[in-house]
């Protein structure tokens, strides 16, 4: 008996190349991956270089505080009554928001 071999042709053998496969792995990768992380790093880097005195934000360490001055890449922020420190503008984490948006 003659073996009978079946050949796809269209759709279906696209899928069956390993080539086509690995670029719709990378796609579903970049799309499921790489977009989102680039969104986020474009809203942090909007949120930082917006930041201006009296915000009042949050530090990557939890340190609560109200920007008191800024001086380039870095911010004086205030902590407490009489307390200022110095921290890198990159380590802000989030401006807290105001009571007037309430």
């Amino acid at each position: 008996m003659a073996a009978i071999l079946f050949q796809a042709s269209g759709p279906a053998s696209l899928l069956g190349n390993p080539l086509v496969m690995m670029v719709v792995v990378m796609a579903i990768f970049y799309v499921m991956l790489i977009l989102p992380q680039q969104r986020q790093r474009k809203k942090m880097q909007a949120m930082i270089a917006a930041l201006k005195s009296g915000d009042k934000v949050v530090t990557n360490s939890g340190i609560y505080g109200t920007i008191n001055g800024i001086d380039g890449d870095t911010v004086i922020l205030k902590i407490a009554d009489q307390v200022k420190i110095r921290i890198a503008r990159s380590a802000i984490a989030q401006v807290e928001a105001s009571e007037d948006a309430k």
